[in-house]
This record gives C-alpha cells, sequence and structure tokens, in this order.
C-alpha cells in the first residue's frame, strides 16, 4: 500500500474511532441523567431503549421524536413499572402502573410473543401512532418496529389504553395487577394524558427478558398496516 493510501486508511479508522467513542461517552451520559430522573428504572433498559432508538432515527423512522417511554416488564405488576420523559427538557412526565398480557405471566412476565391469539405482551421498541376512540374509550396504536419481536402490532391490535382493571389497590390484595390482552394497558385516570404525550410519532421500548436483540439496528423497521384498514374497524383488548 502506497504510504499516502496508508496514511489516509489510518486517519479514517482513527476518526471512526473517534467517534464511536465520543458516540458511547454520550449515551452513557444520557444513560446516567434518566437514570437519575427514574432511579427504579433498570439502567439496562435505559441503554437498550435508547440504543434502539438511536438505530430508528438512523433508520429515518421518528427522527423528530422528543420523548421516549420505557415500560419495565422485569418488575411485579403491583409496583410503578412505565415510564415517560422528556428527552429535550430532561424531564420525567410520568411513573405509573402498567397491565401485561394474560398469558405472560402472574405477576412478572415470563413469557411474551409476536403471535396473534397469543395473549403475550410483547418486547422492544414501538413507534407511538394515531389515536381513535375504541372499546376501551380513548385509545393508542403502536407499530412494532423490532421484526420477530413485535412486527406484528398492529395486526395484533396491541394499543395503549386505559382500563379499570389496573387498580394498584386491588393489585395489592390480589398479589398482581388485572392483565390485559397483551396491550400496555394504564389507570383510566391517566391514560388520555399519557396518550397525549407520547401519540403520533414517538418511541415506546418495551424491556424484558430477550428484549436486548432489540437495539441491534438490523432488526430495526418501520412495517405498515397489514391490513390497511383504519384502527376505528379494528376492537382492541
Amino acid at each position: 500500500m502506497k504510504p499516502e493510501r496508508r496514511r489516509g486508511l489510518q486517519a479514517f479508522l482513527l476518526l471512526a474511532a473517534a467517534t464511536a467513542f465520543f458516540a458511547a461517552t454520550a449515551r452513557a451520559d444520557e444513560v446516567e441523567l434518566l437514570a437519575r430522573l427514574a432511579p427504579d428504572l433498570e439502567r439496562s433498559a435505559i441503554a437498550e431503549a435508547l440504543s434502539a432508538m438511536a438505530c430508528a432515527k438512523t433508520k429515518g423512522i421518528g427522527t423528530d421524536a422528543g420523548r421516549l417511554a420505557i415500560i419495565d416488564y422485569t418488575r411485579s405488576s403491583r409496583e410503578k413499572r412505565f415510564w415517560v420523559f422528556d428527552l429535550q427538557h430532561n424531564a420525567l412526565l410520568f411513573e405509573e402502573h402498567v397491565a401485561h398480557g394474560k398469558q405472560s405471566g402472574f405477576d412478572v412476565p415470563t413469557e411474551f410473543s409476536n403471535k396473534t391469539g397469543s395473549y403475550q405482551s410483547s418486547l422492544g421498541l414501538f413507534l407511538t401512532d394515531t389515536t381513535y376512540q375504541g372499546a376501551n374509550g380513548y385509545s393508542l396504536q403502536l407499530q412494532g418496529l423490532n421484526g420477530p419481536l413485535n412486527a406484528r402490532a398492529l395486526e395484533r391490535r396491541i394499543v395503549m389504553h386505559g382500563a379499570p382493571y389496573v387498580d394498584p389497590d386491588a393489585a395489592a390484595r390480589m398479589g398482581r395487577l388485572g392483565r390485559s390482552l397483551g396491550c400496555p394497558a394504564v389507570r383510566k385516570e391517566v391514560a388520555a394524558p399519557m396518550i397525549d404525550a407520547i401519540k403520533q410519532g414517538q418511541f415506546l421500548y418495551i424491556y424484558g427478558p430477550g428484549s436486548a436483540v432489540a437495539k441491534n439496528c438490523d432488526t430495526v423497521a418501520l412495517a405498515s398496516h397489514a391490513d390497511g384498514t383504519s384502527p376505528q374497524a379494528h376492537t382492541h383488548h
């Protein structure tokens, strides 16, 4: 290799290494910032969510998103495990209870699926879509971005909505929160403001056993509506 080409290659490699170093440093700083805002949220969940979100944005998905919601399904359903962050203002907007699918487990979910009719929760990165009034009231469509983890979210009618069974007092008596058919349901009292905070092009990340593959950029893609129908035509759970 000619000396000038060798020097050019060395300069390129040094620049790439420096870029990767500064990106990793910035990501670590952002993880620590969100961890201070939400000390009960696992740092690994934050790191996965930020990495998956960065992958999506490099592919032109959710490029204007300034809010990130994270659900930690490694925690008990009797605990608050749903956080919503305003990344532009470094603020925590919500810390709430959230249900999981009734076939995912009792108190702490252990089984997850992307299959229609499984009644299990899905993991990974979602882009929030439009809102509508359905059987469960004001609801928010979610587009799964991680192939085998959650790409059938629209087809499965997996949406965010309020539900009376998301009752922390009842959960304390029963040993678990009420469960959904796979949707991340929240308390009816907070559903509308939470949905409004993250609707239309923001990110939701659901963390749990096996979710780490979501931070692999190769898995990130934006799926379209499977049947071309409007969300109002569907019954959601």
